[in-house]
């Protein structure tokens, strides 16, 4: 009796066996390759058959694309199958395309992407001038900002935070990463005469920007 208990549940096991890993990175490249937005390891462990594990076969994968035309990358928390950033300049004709944003959104923008979060009206106090529906309008319709939660004084305002599709656009794994204040007016990314006191100086690892900052602010959000 034990023994064909003991064999029925080999057969079960066995029914469940997860794919070598070769081929579970055959499946992340190819889920990768065919979408068009970013896909986080728990959306490709729930598309792959039981068993598999993502993240492994993530690490062989991009492993396998260095040094490679297109590469891995992470972004946010989760994956995508990017253009080298060297080869970029292949990329030129349909990168001009791409709606220019006016110097308002561009500061709008820099001030959400290092100060996150953020409510309107300390985006006004740093620029030193309103900030017009508009402008803000903009950057929620493209997809690079996005509200975030509200924060626990008078009035509850709203935040603003950066969204993944923002760090994607840029190559960035996080906002950690974001470039220096040099780095940004060097690229004409950012005005000069947004007040230094209120923009950083250095660039990927700026502590202002950890996490353990963030959690530390956690108390003055609502959830």
């Amino acid at each position: 009796m034990n023994d064909d208990m003991d064999h029925m549940e080999e057969k079960e096991e066995s029914l469940f066996e997860a794919p070598p890993i070769a081929e579970q990175e055959r499946m992340v490249e190819a889920i990768l390759f065919a979408s068009s937005e970013t896909v986080t390891v728990a959306e490709l462990n729930a598309r792959m058959p039981h068993g598999s594990d993502a993240a492994e076969a993530l690490v062989y994968l991009r492993k396998r694309y260095e040094g490679r035309g297109v590469r891995i990358v992470k972004v946010g928390d989760a994956w995508a199958m990017r253009t080298a950033p060297d080869l970029s300049f292949l990329m030129q004709k349909e990168t001009v395309e791409t709606r220019k944003l006016s110097r308002a959104a561009i500061e709008t923008l820099a001030i959400v992407a290092y100060h996150q979060p953020v409510t309107r009206a300390e985006i006004e106090e740093i620029r030193g001038v309103s900030v017009s529906r508009g402008t803000v309008d903009q950057l929620l319709e493209m997809e690079w900002i996005r509200f975030g939660r509200r924060k626990m004084t008078p009035g509850r305002p709203v935040t603003f935070v950066v969204t993944q599709d923002f760090l994607d656009h840029f190559g960035l794994e996080s906002a950690r990463d974001l470039p220096g204040l040099k780095e940004l007016r060097a690229s004409g990314l950012l005005e000069s005469r947004l007040p230094p006191s209120h923009m950083p100086t250095l660039g990927a690892g700026d502590e202002d920007l950890s996490e353990e900052a963030q959690e530390g602010q956690s108390e003055l959000f609502e959830d």
